[in-house]
């Protein structure tokens, strides 16, 4: 049983609609007892589920605890791993990492947690993962860091390079405001390089070489890597002087306290997968299928998108630190844009209408609409599942741009229900 804090905290989170509804229905089944609220264990069930989901599904993550509620680490015994066999596997990747992954209670009681209420997402986080991970893989080692730091990156943002806590922690390292900029991540009205996983990956290894450095010892490092390593020095201090994470974790903060053993839990479960029946999804692309080319001029996605042969939608995907699916050109800051690989030529041999296409429409900005397009031509069209700008555009007979231009749109995401003005030339000619 939970008290209605937790709900609070909750409802913070950014759900949809549907969600929104069935955690009010939660909310009304909260039982009084001692003038305090409490949640049946029926709706713990299903907050948790919510909330989980929306740790990994949502672009928005909140500063929510890396163990969800108390349920994680209290008697979760419905699970075939015991804790024998379990002792045997953390010894063996124990012998193989500088990590300390001795055998205690708390690390199981969260390994069998995930496995019960997380299992299902592990598929698709292994499917990001075999894009992202030989990325990390190459700077961990130019950095001489554990390559299993690579699965730091799951417990801090689930592989959503454009992930965003409400703190404002960005990318798939979290890096906040401030120490991006110390680690030379830009950040511009086009452009976050929070959200590059290059940048953002170098950024990461050199701040975790940083904190190895200061505390000589990788779990430490990991928790000033969440809490800052002030919170460490006092949790070394406050314990006495001891140096192991499980002697100072009762001095830490709840959430860096729960921080490691969810990196430790997910190094398991990645490395164990096959053994737990899960098995990763395909992959929309490998890196290695994927390469960059330098741009000339500012151009944006849907421009690239009208000339050749890539959904807007993987141009975002593919490039997550165009904040406004706009590659600026700057001088003395080249950006670059990353295709698929069988996409380079096409490029190259349509780069001058792309740019001749950006000219055009530069100088079509800030324009009045054509004087054809009268108030009764409007059409108002209502977002359905599976549709992006470019389909709506072809439907229509009219170009991205112009949507763009017609409903103030900042970038091409659309939300389902969403309503459009669309003038479609058909009307107008």
């Amino acid at each position: 049983m939970k008290k209605l804090f937790i709900f609070i905290l909750l409802t913070s989170t950014v759900f949809s609609q549907e969600k929104k509804d069935t955690l009010f229905i939660a909310q009304d089944s909260i039982i009084e007892s001692n003038n305090q609220f409490l949640f049946s264990d029926a709706d713990l069930d299903l907050i948790d589920s919510l909330l989980v989901d929306q740790k990994f599904q949502s672009a928005l993550v909140d500063s929510l605890s890396y163990i969800i509620n108390d349920k994680d680490i209290i008697g979760n015994t419905d699970t075939a791993l015991s804790t024998d066999l379990l002792k045997v596997r953390l010894s063996n990747l124990n012998d193989k990492t500088p990590f300390n992954l001795a055998f205690n209670p708390s690390l199981e009681k969260v390994i069998n947690s995930y496995l019960l209420y997380r299992k299902r997402y592990y598929p698709g986080l292994m499917a990001k993962a075999k894009y992202y991970f030989p990325v990390f893989e190459q700077y961990l080692d130019q950095y001489d860091i554990p390559l299993e730091m690579k699965y730091l990156a799951i417990v801090e943002s689930a592989l959503r390079p454009q992930i965003k806590s409400r703190v404002g922690a960005t990318g798939l390292w979290q890096f906040m405001y401030g120490t991006g900029i110390q680690f030379d991540l830009k950040v511009s009205s086009y452009v976050d390089e929070r959200q590059d996983p290059v940048k953002a990956t170098i950024a990461a290894c050199k701040y975790l070489s940083e904190l190895f450095t200061l505390f000589g010892d990788w779990d430490l490092a990991l928790a000033a890597y969440n809490s800052g390593p002030g919170n460490v020095r006092k949790a070394i201090k406050r314990s006495g002087g001891y140096k192991n994470y499980w002697n100072i974790r009762p001095y830490l903060p709840r959430e860096t306290a729960d921080y490691v053993p969810a990196f430790y839990a997910t190094m398991y479960i990645f490395e164990y997968a096959n053994e737990h029946n899960i098995y990763s999804e395909l992959p929309k692309f490998f890196n290695f299928q994927t390469d960059t080319i330098q741009i000339k001029r500012t151009i944006s996605f849907d421009q690239i998108s009208e000339k050749i042969d890539v959904d807007e939608d993987i141009l975002s995907e593919l490039n997550p630190s165009y904040k406004l699916d706009i590659i600026p050109f700057i001088k003395d800051r080249k950006y670059a844009l990353r295709l698929p690989s069988d996409k380079i030529i096409e490029f190259l041999d349509k780069e001058k209408e792309i740019y001749a296409l950006a000219d055009t429409d530069d100088a079509q900005r800030e324009k009045p609409l054509p004087k054809y397009f009268e108030m009764d031509q409007r059409v108002r069209y209502k977002v359905r599942s599976g549709d992006f700008l470019g389909k709506i555009a072809n439907k229509f007979g009219v170009r991205v741009s112009d949507l763009k231009r017609w409903n103030s749109l900042k970038t091409s995401r659309l939300k389902i229900g969403q309503r459009l003005s669309v003038y479609p030339k058909k009307l107008g000619k």
